[in-house]
């Protein structure tokens, strides 16, 4: 029976990734093709990628900068829409913008001289504004949740990391499991039992291994 049950957690181990995997993908590549329906599969996602490269493409330029600085400008001025669409602008541009945040990585001693650190990114040197002179700014992510902690910590208990910021996010996020050069466990056959023969007092080694242990002895 535990034989059983490792053969499923094992099995759950393979088969769970690969089913979320391919339901995210369903969702992404449905909702699209309900955005545009022109009934082949596929053709509503193939049409939002050309569409965001293109308008990539159009902001290169001196007249499509100007445009975008001219909606950035009309958004800013409306109350709501501003909070909203300047906490996802500033989001993303942290990750592949021009004005990355989390490309600084450190670990904070939770208390000065003490060996436990948590890891993080700063995200401001300077915190005058706040009043907070000699301290920086770090974003903590938390593992397996897509939120984090923003902690105000004096310059002296940070310690930078000259580790990838991609690497120490996956780290991070991971829980520890990968990221920095530490690779997922993979699932590995179960251990090979020495054959048995039956004897008349049940099961028993072979006669290959009850050889052997006669030679050790």
């Amino acid at each position: 029976m535990k034989t059983l049950l490792g053969y499923f957690w094992r099995g759950c181990l393979v088969l769970v990734p690969v089913a979320v995997t391919i339901y995210a993908v369903y969702v992404v590549v449905t909702t699209f093709d309900k955005l545009v329906p022109i009934g082949i599969p596929g053709l509503g996602l193939l049409l939002a990628v050309v569409l965001v490269t293109l308008v990539g493409f159009m902001t290169s330029n001196v007249i499509g900068r100007a445009v975008v600085d001219a909606v950035e400008r009309w958004l800013s001025s409306l109350p709501l829409l501003k909070l909203v669409y300047g906490s996802i602008r500033d989001l993303i541009q942290a990750f592949v913008g021009d004005k990355k945040r989390f490309d600084k990585p450190v670990a904070v001693a939770l208390v000065p001289g003490g060996s436990i650190r948590v890891l993080g990114f700063v995200v401001r040197d300077a915190l005058d504004e706040l009043g907070a002179q000699d301290q920086v700014a770090v974003y903590v992510p938390q593992s397996y949740n897509f939120a984090g902690s923003l902690l105000i910590v004096p310059h002296d208990q940070v310690e930078p990391l000259s580790v990838s910021s991609s690497d120490l996010m996956a780290f991070i996020v991971s829980g520890g499991i990968s990221g920095l050069g530490v690779e997922p466990n993979r699932t590995q056959p179960p251990p090979r039992r020495p054959p048995t023969m039956r004897t008349m007092f049940g099961l028993g080694p072979s006669r290959r291994d009850d050889a052997a242990l006669r030679r050790l002895k």
